[in-house]
């Protein structure tokens, strides 16, 4: 009798104990990411069996002749930068918005799919909790950051170079923008993920973020005064928040309240910045993406961004009302058309979803719902820092 009683006590405490620790692990869902979910889950599945069967490609796969690094070194060269008519073997110009189709782009390609790849897997096994979607993302993950004979160096030196001027800039460092969602992906991931695969990924984004805060690309990039600096503190917020580093997650908390929402936003909640550029629609809301998800990585309840407000009342939910009409209805816009891809924009935004998430907003879920989820063309993807929403929540 006393082997039973033990036996069924034994029993209920480990329900007990499942259910607790279930309902750690699996919080409810919003109603928004409810939403979210139901309206990209077959994109999601969609996009995840073709994952499956892709083989790594990185950034050893493909080189240009004009690269100052090595087999391993990112490269890419300027959007912006042409050659000069008056002398075509010379030095290449600035035209400001107007990107260059000849320029050597195949290394921030290969690192846009690489985050599809890990986006679409990681989505698919939160969704399904299926361990064969990490199985196959821990492929490419060794790929890219452990093979000795694939890996990419974790410095970005030689990225946005320009012919005649420069081997590398510091604006480069935004082109690893799309390595957010691979870190996202394995934050998702990683309770599945083998330890040593795990640890030596880490270490890649610690070396790289350590690079991103103390090289001299890196300062610069952080001292620039428009969405290159919101986008170099988004990046290094998503790999300390994979990397657990406390310390400069604060660090990024203290610069978003105090640098780049009071310098960046005007007080009717625009960025002057952007919109004094050629491009200044599609960059407004790039800006205004990226400072939506340095909220979403790095609110907590002890300090919440979202409710953020700096004493001359510039706050991320001014920015969102300021812009939301804009791109519920373009027609309202009041500046000149954007130089190239004014017809591409806008698109699913991110500041759609996460600001209706956060401020319970329907319309913003409304409009979002309506929007591209699937965007195709290239200059959209590479100012669309997230492009599966449903690991950020």
């Amino acid at each position: 009798m006393k082997k039973i009683f033990t036996a069924i006590l034994i029993a209920v405490t480990t329900l007990t104990q499942f259910a607790f620790t279930s309902g750690q692990s699996k919080p409810d869902k919003s109603p928004v990411e409810k939403t979210a979910e139901q309206i990209l889950k077959k994109q999601i599945m969609t996009e995840a069996a073709w994952a499956m069967q892709q083989q790594p490609v990185t950034v050893t796969a493909t080189s240009s002749p004009r690269s100052a690094g090595g087999k391993h070194d990112f490269f890419s060269e300027a959007d912006y930068f042409w050659p000069d008519p008056k002398n075509p073997d010379g030095p290449y110009i600035n035209r400001d918005g107007m990107t260059n189709p000849d320029n050597f782009v195949e290394h921030r390609k290969a690192m846009i799919r690489f985050s599809k790849i890990i986006g679409a897997l990681a989505s698919a096994y939160k969704i399904t909790g299926n361990v064969k979607y990490v199985n196959q993302a821990v492929i490419h993950l060794k790929a890219w950051f452990i093979d000795p004979e694939t890996l990419m160096n974790p410095s970005l030196w030689f990225a946005q170079a320009v012919k005649g001027q420069f081997t590398g800039r510091n604006y480069g460092i935004i082109d690893t923008i799309h390595l957010m969602e691979v870190a996202q992906g394995i934050i998702v991931m990683e309770k599945v993920m083998d330890a040593e695969t795990t640890a030596a990924v880490k270490k890649w984004f610690t070396d790289y973020t350590n690079w991103l805060m103390t090289s001299k690309p890196g300062i610069q990039e952080r001292d620039v005064k428009n969405n290159h600096a919101t986008c170099w503190a988004m990046q290094v917020a998503s790999f300390a928040k994979l990397c657990k580093n406390e310390v400069v997650l604060d660090s990024i908390r203290v610069r978003y309240k105090t640098i780049l929402l009071p310098r960046q936003m005007g007080t009717d909640g625009s960025f002057p910045l952007e919109m004094a550029r050629t491009k200044p629609y599609g960059y407004s809301i790039f800006n205004l993406d990226a400072m939506t998800m340095l909220c979403q990585i790095l609110s907590s309840p002890q300090d919440n961004l979202w409710n953020f407000e700096t004493p001359d009342g510039k706050s991320i939910k001014k920015g969102i009302s300021y812009l939301y009409p804009f791109v519920a209805d373009k027609s309202k816009w009041t500046l000149k058309p954007d130089v190239m891809y004014w017809d591409n924009w806008p698109i699913a935004q991110p500041f759609l979803l996460f600001g209706a998430n956060a401020y319970h907003e329907k319309a913003c879920l409304t409009t979002w719902q309506k929007l591209d989820h699937n965007p195709q063309v290239e200059e959209v993807i590479r100012n669309l820092p997230i492009r599966h929403p449903l690991i950020w929540f």
